[in-house]
Protein backbone atom coordinates (compact mmCIF):
# COMPACT_ATOMS: atom_id res chain seq x y z
CA UNK A 1 0.00 0.00 0.00
CA UNK A 2 3.00 2.34 0.61
CA UNK A 3 4.23 1.94 -3.00
CA UNK A 4 1.01 3.13 -4.69
CA UNK A 5 1.65 6.91 -4.64
CA UNK A 6 5.14 6.45 -6.14
CA UNK A 7 3.86 4.11 -8.83
CA UNK A 8 1.08 6.50 -9.62
CA UNK A 9 3.57 9.33 -10.06
CA UNK A 10 5.63 7.33 -12.52
CA UNK A 11 2.51 6.49 -14.48
CA UNK A 12 1.49 10.17 -14.78
CA UNK A 13 4.99 11.08 -15.96
CA UNK A 14 4.83 8.47 -18.71
CA UNK A 15 1.46 9.76 -19.85
CA UNK A 16 2.74 13.33 -19.91
CA UNK A 17 5.76 12.31 -21.97
CA UNK A 18 3.55 10.44 -24.41
CA UNK A 19 1.26 13.49 -24.73
CA UNK A 20 4.19 15.75 -25.44
CA UNK A 21 5.52 13.33 -28.08
CA UNK A 22 2.15 13.08 -29.80
CA UNK A 23 1.80 16.88 -29.81
CA UNK A 24 5.22 17.18 -31.44
CA UNK A 25 4.40 14.60 -34.05
CA UNK A 26 1.13 16.39 -34.82
CA UNK A 27 3.03 19.68 -35.27
CA UNK A 28 5.51 18.08 -37.61
CA UNK A 29 2.73 16.46 -39.62
CA UNK A 30 0.88 19.76 -39.89
CA UNK A 31 4.01 21.52 -41.05
CA UNK A 32 4.71 18.87 -43.66
CA UNK A 33 1.09 18.97 -44.93
CA UNK A 34 0.90 22.73 -45.27
CA UNK A 35 4.33 22.87 -46.88
CA UNK A 36 3.37 20.24 -49.43
CA UNK A 37 0.05 21.96 -50.16
CA UNK A 38 1.78 25.29 -50.67
CA UNK A 39 4.20 23.72 -53.17
CA UNK A 40 1.31 22.06 -55.02
CA UNK A 41 -0.60 25.32 -55.20
CA UNK A 42 2.46 27.11 -56.53
CA UNK A 43 2.93 24.45 -59.20
CA UNK A 44 -0.69 24.76 -60.32
CA UNK A 45 -0.33 28.57 -60.61
CA UNK A 46 2.84 28.15 -62.66
CA UNK A 47 1.19 25.65 -65.06
CA UNK A 48 -1.84 27.92 -65.52
CA UNK A 49 0.45 30.84 -66.28
CA UNK A 50 2.35 28.74 -68.86
CA UNK A 51 -0.88 27.62 -70.54
CA UNK A 52 -2.10 31.23 -70.74
CA UNK A 53 1.22 32.33 -72.22
CA UNK A 54 1.09 29.53 -74.80
CA UNK A 55 -2.48 30.49 -75.70
CA UNK A 56 -1.42 34.10 -76.22
CA UNK A 57 1.44 32.85 -78.38
CA UNK A 58 -1.00 30.83 -80.49
CA UNK A 59 -3.25 33.87 -80.93
CA UNK A 60 -0.27 35.94 -82.10
CA UNK A 61 0.73 33.24 -84.59
CA UNK A 62 -2.84 33.07 -85.95
CA UNK A 63 -2.86 36.86 -86.34
CA UNK A 64 0.44 36.73 -88.23
CA UNK A 65 -0.99 33.96 -90.46
CA UNK A 66 -3.98 36.14 -91.33
CA UNK A 67 -1.70 39.09 -92.11
CA UNK A 68 0.47 36.87 -94.33
CA UNK A 69 -2.60 35.76 -96.31
CA UNK A 70 -3.50 39.40 -96.88
CA UNK A 71 0.04 40.21 -98.05
CA UNK A 72 0.07 37.24 -100.45
CA UNK A 73 -3.25 38.31 -101.96
CA UNK A 74 -2.08 41.94 -102.35
CA UNK A 75 1.24 40.99 -103.97
CA UNK A 76 -0.56 38.63 -106.38
CA UNK A 77 -2.98 41.40 -107.31
CA UNK A 78 -0.07 43.75 -108.01
CA UNK A 79 1.70 41.13 -110.12
CA UNK A 80 4.58 40.49 -107.69
CA UNK A 81 6.36 37.23 -106.85
CA UNK A 82 4.74 35.42 -103.89
CA UNK A 83 7.07 32.41 -103.78
CA UNK A 84 8.95 33.68 -100.71
CA UNK A 85 5.72 34.66 -98.95
CA UNK A 86 4.29 31.19 -99.50
CA UNK A 87 7.47 29.62 -98.07
CA UNK A 88 7.23 31.78 -94.93
CA UNK A 89 3.53 30.88 -94.63
CA UNK A 90 4.44 27.16 -94.74
CA UNK A 91 7.08 27.70 -92.01
CA UNK A 92 4.50 29.49 -89.89
CA UNK A 93 2.02 26.63 -90.21
CA UNK A 94 4.70 24.18 -89.09
CA UNK A 95 5.46 26.38 -86.07
CA UNK A 96 1.78 26.45 -85.17
CA UNK A 97 1.61 22.64 -85.33
CA UNK A 98 4.74 22.35 -83.18
CA UNK A 99 3.23 24.74 -80.64
CA UNK A 100 0.12 22.58 -80.35
CA UNK A 101 2.30 19.55 -79.66
CA UNK A 102 4.32 21.50 -77.03
CA UNK A 103 1.31 22.34 -74.86
CA UNK A 104 2.07 19.36 -72.54
CA UNK A 105 5.47 20.67 -71.52
CA UNK A 106 4.47 24.35 -71.15
CA UNK A 107 8.11 25.19 -70.48
CA UNK A 108 9.49 28.67 -70.17
CA UNK A 109 12.09 27.90 -72.85
CA UNK A 110 9.35 26.94 -75.35
CA UNK A 111 7.54 30.24 -74.81
CA UNK A 112 10.78 32.18 -75.12
CA UNK A 113 11.55 30.36 -78.38
CA UNK A 114 8.20 31.37 -79.89
CA UNK A 115 8.55 34.94 -78.68
CA UNK A 116 11.68 35.15 -80.84
CA UNK A 117 9.85 33.62 -83.84
CA UNK A 118 6.94 36.01 -83.47
CA UNK A 119 9.27 39.01 -83.51
CA UNK A 120 10.93 37.62 -86.67
CA UNK A 121 7.56 37.13 -88.39
CA UNK A 122 6.44 40.64 -87.42
CA UNK A 123 9.66 42.12 -88.82
CA UNK A 124 9.10 40.15 -92.05
CA UNK A 125 5.57 41.56 -92.37
CA UNK A 126 6.92 45.10 -92.04
CA UNK A 127 9.48 44.32 -94.75
CA UNK A 128 6.73 43.06 -97.06
CA UNK A 129 4.74 46.26 -96.44
CA UNK A 130 7.64 48.12 -98.04
CA UNK A 131 7.63 45.70 -100.98
CA UNK A 132 3.90 46.17 -101.49
CA UNK A 133 4.26 49.95 -101.35
CA UNK A 134 6.92 49.78 -104.09
CA UNK A 135 4.70 47.52 -106.21
CA UNK A 136 1.81 49.91 -105.77
CA UNK A 137 3.95 52.81 -106.96
CA UNK A 138 5.20 50.80 -109.93
CA UNK A 139 1.66 49.81 -110.82
CA UNK A 140 0.60 53.43 -110.48
CA UNK A 141 3.27 54.40 -112.99
CA UNK A 142 2.17 51.52 -115.23
CA UNK A 143 -1.47 52.60 -115.01
CA UNK A 144 -0.45 56.16 -115.87
CA UNK A 145 1.57 54.88 -118.82
CA UNK A 146 -1.32 52.75 -119.99
CA UNK A 147 -3.68 55.69 -119.66
CA UNK A 148 -1.24 57.84 -121.66
CA UNK A 149 -1.02 55.14 -124.34
CA UNK A 150 -4.80 54.82 -124.38
CA UNK A 151 -5.11 58.59 -124.79
CA UNK A 152 -2.54 58.59 -127.58
CA UNK A 153 -4.30 55.67 -129.28
CA UNK A 154 -7.58 57.54 -129.01
CA UNK A 155 -5.97 60.61 -130.54
CA UNK A 156 -4.49 58.53 -133.35
CA UNK A 157 -7.84 56.89 -134.00
CA UNK A 158 -9.52 60.29 -133.97
CA UNK A 159 -6.98 61.67 -136.41
CA UNK A 160 -7.41 58.64 -138.66
CA UNK A 161 -11.17 59.00 -138.51
CA UNK A 162 -10.88 62.69 -139.35
CA UNK A 163 -8.62 61.77 -142.25
CA UNK A 164 -11.11 59.15 -143.45
CA UNK A 165 -13.93 61.64 -143.05
CA UNK A 166 -11.94 64.17 -145.05
CA UNK A 167 -11.33 61.61 -147.78
CA UNK A 168 -15.02 60.69 -147.80
CA UNK A 169 -16.01 64.35 -147.85
CA UNK A 170 -13.51 65.05 -150.63
CA UNK A 171 -14.81 62.07 -152.59
CA UNK A 172 -18.36 63.27 -152.04
CA UNK A 173 -17.39 66.74 -153.23
CA UNK A 174 -15.68 65.24 -156.26
CA UNK A 175 -18.73 63.11 -156.94
CA UNK A 176 -20.98 66.12 -156.58
CA UNK A 177 -18.75 68.16 -158.86
CA UNK A 178 -18.58 65.30 -161.34
CA UNK A 179 -22.37 65.02 -161.28
CA UNK A 180 -22.70 68.74 -161.85
CA UNK A 181 -20.28 68.60 -164.75
CA UNK A 182 -22.07 65.60 -166.21
CA UNK A 183 -25.42 67.28 -165.75
CA UNK A 184 -24.10 70.46 -167.35
CA UNK A 185 -22.85 68.40 -170.28
CA UNK A 186 -26.17 66.59 -170.70
CA UNK A 187 -28.38 67.09 -173.72
CA UNK A 188 -31.10 69.73 -173.56
CA UNK A 189 -34.30 69.15 -175.55
CA UNK A 190 -36.43 72.17 -176.42
CA UNK A 191 -39.72 72.79 -178.26
CA UNK A 192 -40.97 69.25 -177.69
CA UNK A 193 -44.00 68.70 -179.91
CA UNK A 194 -46.23 65.65 -180.25
CA UNK A 195 -48.26 65.10 -183.43
CA UNK A 196 -50.89 62.53 -184.30
CA UNK A 197 -50.28 60.32 -187.33
CA UNK A 198 -53.18 58.47 -188.86
CA UNK A 199 -53.03 55.05 -190.44
CA UNK A 200 -52.84 56.78 -193.83
CA UNK A 201 -49.80 58.77 -192.71
CA UNK A 202 -51.60 62.08 -192.27
CA UNK A 203 -50.05 64.27 -189.59
CA UNK A 204 -52.31 66.37 -187.38
CA UNK A 205 -51.42 69.17 -184.99
CA UNK A 206 -54.41 69.81 -182.74
CA UNK A 207 -55.09 70.54 -179.09
CA UNK A 208 -56.55 67.04 -178.76
CA UNK A 209 -56.57 64.05 -181.05
CA UNK A 210 -59.36 61.61 -181.67
CA UNK A 211 -58.37 58.16 -180.51
CA UNK A 212 -59.66 56.47 -183.67
CA UNK A 213 -57.45 58.69 -185.84
CA UNK A 214 -54.36 58.18 -183.65
CA UNK A 215 -52.35 55.29 -185.09
CA UNK A 216 -48.91 56.70 -184.32
CA UNK A 217 -47.41 59.65 -182.52
CA UNK A 218 -44.67 61.79 -184.02
CA UNK A 219 -42.28 63.38 -181.59
CA UNK A 220 -40.31 66.42 -182.74
CA UNK A 221 -37.78 68.32 -180.57
CA UNK A 222 -34.62 70.41 -180.84
CA UNK A 223 -31.33 69.53 -179.15
CA UNK A 224 -29.73 72.76 -177.95
CA UNK A 225 -26.15 73.62 -178.66
CA UNK A 226 -23.99 72.78 -175.61
CA UNK A 227 -20.19 73.16 -175.84
CA UNK A 228 -19.77 70.83 -172.83
CA UNK A 229 -21.56 67.99 -174.59
CA UNK A 230 -19.41 65.64 -176.60
CA UNK A 231 -20.32 65.16 -180.24
CA UNK A 232 -21.11 61.46 -180.38
CA UNK A 233 -24.11 59.12 -180.69
CA UNK A 234 -26.51 59.63 -177.78
CA UNK A 235 -29.29 57.28 -176.65
CA UNK A 236 -32.53 59.17 -176.04
CA UNK A 237 -35.19 57.34 -174.01
CA UNK A 238 -38.87 58.33 -174.32
CA UNK A 239 -41.45 57.72 -171.59
CA UNK A 240 -45.13 58.25 -172.44
CA UNK A 241 -47.35 58.50 -169.32
CA UNK A 242 -51.09 57.91 -169.72
CA UNK A 243 -53.79 59.98 -167.90
CA UNK A 244 -53.40 57.75 -164.81
CA UNK A 245 -49.61 58.24 -164.69
CA UNK A 246 -48.82 54.71 -165.91
CA UNK A 247 -46.00 54.30 -168.41
CA UNK A 248 -47.18 53.27 -171.85
CA UNK A 249 -45.04 50.29 -172.83
CA UNK A 250 -45.08 47.39 -175.23
CA UNK A 251 -42.05 45.12 -175.32
CA UNK A 252 -43.02 43.99 -178.81
CA UNK A 253 -42.76 47.57 -180.01
CA UNK A 254 -39.35 48.44 -178.54
CA UNK A 255 -40.07 49.14 -174.86
CA UNK A 256 -37.54 48.20 -172.20
CA UNK A 257 -35.81 49.50 -169.04
CA UNK A 258 -33.08 52.05 -168.27
CA UNK A 259 -31.57 53.73 -165.20
CA UNK A 260 -32.40 57.20 -163.88
CA UNK A 261 -30.76 58.53 -160.71
CA UNK A 262 -29.64 55.03 -159.83
CA UNK A 263 -33.15 53.55 -160.20
CA UNK A 264 -34.30 51.25 -162.95
CA UNK A 265 -37.46 52.34 -164.78
CA UNK A 266 -39.41 51.44 -167.90
CA UNK A 267 -39.21 53.43 -171.13
CA UNK A 268 -41.75 53.48 -173.93
CA UNK A 269 -39.30 53.70 -176.82
CA UNK A 270 -35.81 54.95 -177.55
CA UNK A 271 -33.66 56.19 -180.40
CA UNK A 272 -29.97 56.89 -181.02
CA UNK A 273 -29.15 60.45 -182.10
CA UNK A 274 -25.86 61.49 -183.69
CA UNK A 275 -25.39 64.67 -181.72
CA UNK A 276 -23.52 67.40 -183.59
CA UNK A 277 -23.94 70.41 -181.22
CA UNK A 278 -25.49 72.51 -183.96
CA UNK A 279 -28.99 72.83 -182.56
CA UNK A 280 -30.32 69.93 -184.61
CA UNK A 281 -33.99 68.97 -184.87
CA UNK A 282 -34.85 65.36 -184.08
CA UNK A 283 -37.96 63.38 -185.11
CA UNK A 284 -39.28 60.09 -183.75
CA UNK A 285 -42.27 57.92 -184.69
CA UNK A 286 -43.84 55.58 -182.14
CA UNK A 287 -46.48 52.99 -182.94
CA UNK A 288 -48.56 51.54 -180.11
CA UNK A 289 -50.24 48.17 -180.46
CA UNK A 290 -53.43 49.26 -178.61
CA UNK A 291 -55.70 52.29 -178.77
CA UNK A 292 -55.12 55.34 -176.58
CA UNK A 293 -57.78 56.06 -173.98
CA UNK A 294 -59.05 59.63 -173.63
CA UNK A 295 -57.14 62.03 -171.42
CA UNK A 296 -53.96 64.01 -171.13
CA UNK A 297 -50.63 62.29 -171.86
CA UNK A 298 -47.14 63.39 -170.84
CA UNK A 299 -43.99 62.70 -172.87
CA UNK A 300 -40.60 62.71 -171.07
CA UNK A 301 -37.15 62.58 -172.71
CA UNK A 302 -34.04 61.16 -170.98
CA UNK A 303 -30.40 60.78 -171.95
CA UNK A 304 -27.32 59.67 -170.00
CA UNK A 305 -29.39 59.32 -166.83
CA UNK A 306 -30.91 62.82 -166.90
CA UNK A 307 -34.26 64.18 -167.93
CA UNK A 308 -33.58 66.47 -170.89
CA UNK A 309 -37.07 67.67 -171.87
CA UNK A 310 -40.84 67.04 -171.81
CA UNK A 311 -44.02 67.65 -173.80
CA UNK A 312 -47.65 66.59 -173.77
CA UNK A 313 -50.66 65.77 -175.89
CA UNK A 314 -54.33 64.99 -175.33
CA UNK A 315 -56.73 62.36 -176.64
CA UNK A 316 -60.49 62.82 -176.83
Amino acid sequence: MENNPQQKSRTNGALLAALILMTGLAGVSSYLYFNTKEKSDNQEVTIAERVEELSNTRVKLDSISTALDAKIAEVQKLGGNVEELLKVKADLERDKDALRRGYASSSRSLIAKYDVKIREYEAYLVEKDTLIANLQRENGILVTSNQTLATENTQVKTERQLARDSVVAFAAQNQELSTKVTRAAALKAQNVKVYAVSSKGKVRDDDAYKAKRLDKIKLVYTLLDNPLTREEPKDVYVRVLDPDGAIVSDMANGSGTFTVDGNETVYTTKQTVNYDSKGQTVELLYTRGTAYKPGKYTVELYSEGFKIGAGEFAVR
